[in-house]
């Protein structure tokens, strides 16, 4: 695992930018698993300020995105394809027909992961997967549980994720209590996982998953079974390492 440790939110962001703008340059079709959350914004607007100057070309670029909301219309303000498009998708040049998010409104949700994972396999695996760890560990929404889920599955969504998201809506109520997300076999998969993490609040969780035992009850540690991780943090986030 290659680690940076950043100054800042800021200098994290510009980091893990960098990182990203590299593959893309490097490899023009590139296919991309992107994360959300308030952790990669940063990342996201760096990623479109340097589209807009015409440094980074995305025309090529194909996505997937780790995760959505069951029963959120793509179009509410806190789903997960209303996110991308406003953090990222609008902001440049990418076919939108080559970006894809889980549809939350599926009426046979199982079939829904079973076709995403037909589009990731469709588009030969994920060149670099954005991860960004929840404070109980989780990488998209995987939970921790008592076993590894592998594949796109819907998940109840524990009671601290519901508190984390409830900040986002009118109320706790209104926070769905299940989502879609991809599983680890397909994160595990990926050539290079870029993992970004910010923050004091962090700190712990980051030191368990990536110092830890490996074991699904802390779902982020089966990446310290990758070959190809770069953690970039900021010095908060990273002061228990």
């Amino acid at each position: 695992m290659q680690i940076f440790v950043t100054e800042d939110y800021q200098a994290m962001s510009r980091k893990a930018a960098n990182i990203l703008s590299a593959q893309v340059i490097l490899k023009p079709d590139t296919v991309l698993g992107l994360a959300t959350g308030s952790t990669p914004q940063g990342m996201y607007k760096q990623l479109a300020d340097w589209c807009d100057k015409g440094d980074l070309d995305f025309s090529q670029v194909k996505t997937v995105n780790l995760d959505e909301y069951v029963g959120l219309d793509p179009t509410h303000d806190q789903s997960y394809r209303y996110f991308m498009q406003k953090n990222l998708f609008d902001h440049i040049n990418i076919v939108q027909s080559n970006t894809n998010v889980p549809n939350g409104l599926a009426k046979d949700t199982a079939a829904e992961c079973q076709r995403y994972d037909q589009i990731i396999r469709d588009m030969g695996g994920i060149d670099l997967q954005v991860l960004g760890m929840g404070h109980n560990g989780h990488i998209g929404f995987n939970e921790p549980g008592d076993t590894f889920e592998l594949d796109t599955h819907v998940v109840d969504l524990t009671e601290r994720t519901i508190e984390a998201n409830a900040r986002f809506f009118a109320s706790r109520d209104d926070v769905p209590r299940q989502a879609m997300t991809m599983g680890v076999r397909p994160i595990m998969q990926a050539k290079l996982i870029l993992l970004v993490v910010s923050g004091e609040d962090k700190a712990d969780i980051v030191k368990a998953a990536l110092t830890g035992p490996v074991t699904p009850k802390v779902p982020a540690s089966i990446l310290q079974l990758h070959t190809n991780v770069v953690l970039v943090g900021d010095k908060a986030a990273l002061s228990k390492l």
